[in-house]
């Protein structure tokens, strides 16, 4: 028998099983209370202690401080991907769950009558249908952009969703998200209403965003009818590779360059970066290089996504350097 194990296995069942302090402990073997925690970091060390953790949402916490050390993310939340065949909207869902999770969070510590920001998007719609309704909380939601018309996934109807949930009021920004021309746009802007309803959405204090791409497959502007194939095709000889509130930029988050961004209806980019908090929820190895770009331009402060994205996104920076 290793007589330094059966003493570890001691201490550790004292400790874990039946809920014994370091001090009780220490007074039984007659030993200090430091050597007692020595020798429960021992006890893990060789593996007499094993700690299994139940989570609701599988994550992987070493890949998510990864990141958080990598592009200095306030929080990061990767689902663990395990089940093979398992859908892409199965995925959505589950990280949706975990963007909800850390948004409930954020509204515990809120007064009522707070605002927070509501995008568009796959991810957004999957978070938005995760949170759990809180009547009470009384937060109030504005929607960033203009409205697309098109999909389940428009701003408008998500930010109405969140705010009844919440029981607090919503807030439209009455105004396309895209427009023809840039002298049309800024027509928009002179109208109070539209300019107010923007002042209202650069004041929020959480915004939950998705991020968007320039791929055909998996854009929500085309899915929208607002750009064609050949757009798109423009924008990435162009250099885009990703847009977020509507907002196209390059793969270091520069965002200058695109004359789309001058005919969109909604918060700019420097205004989402300096929301207090902000969420991004995004998945899909087309999206890898999107996600970068937005974490290089710092538009965002947390991030929900999946190991299978996370992995292709640190292959696409490896490619950059």
């Amino acid at each position: 028998m290793d007589v330094r194990e059966e003493l570890l296995a001691t201490v550790a069942t004292l400790y874990y099983k039946l809920n014994k302090s370091q001090s009780e402990i220490a007074a039984r073997l007659d030993i200090s209370s430091s050597t007692v925690s020595r020798m429960l970091r021992e006890a893990h060390e060789r593996g007499v202690v094993e700690i299994h953790i139940k989570s609701p949402i599988p994550r992987d916490f070493e890949l998510e401080q990864r990141f958080i050390q990598e592009f200095g993310l306030k929080d990061v939340y990767i689902l663990q991907t395990s089940s093979e065949g398992t859908s892409n909207e199965a995925f959505l869902d589950a990280i949706g769950g975990l963007a909800a999770g850390y948004i409930e969070r954020m509204l515990a510590n809120y007064q009522p009558g707070s605002s927070i920001g509501v995008a568009w998007g796959t991810g957004v719609h999957a978070t938005v249908n995760a949170i759990q309704d809180n009547y009470t909380q009384n937060i109030d939601v504005v929607q960033l952009l203009g409205g697309v018309g098109a999909l389940v996934v428009d701003s408008p109807d998500l930010a109405r969703i969140v705010a009844q949930k919440l029981g607090g009021r919503h807030y439209d920004l009455h105004s396309p998200v895209l427009l023809e021309r840039a002298s049309t746009r800024n027509v928009f802007l002179q109208e109070p209403i539209v300019r107010e309803a923007i002042e209202r959405a650069k004041a929020v204090k959480l915004a939950i965003t998705g991020i968007g791409t320039v791929h055909d497959d998996a854009s929500s502007f085309l899915r929208a009818g607002l750009l064609t194939r050949s757009d798109l095709r423009a924008l990435r000889e162009a250099g885009a590779v990703g847009e977020m509130c509507g907002r196209f930029f390059d793969i270091q988050g520069n965002y200058d360059a695109f004359e789309i961004n001058q005919r969109i209806v909604g918060i700019e980019l420097d205004d989402l970066r300096r929301i207090p908090q902000s969420i991004a929820i995004a998945r899909g190895p087309l999206k890898a290089a999107s996600i970068l770009g937005a974490l290089y331009g710092n538009f965002l402060k947390v991030l929900a996504t999946d190991d299978i994205t996370a992995r292709a996104m640190l292959r696409v920076q490896q490619e950059l350097t």
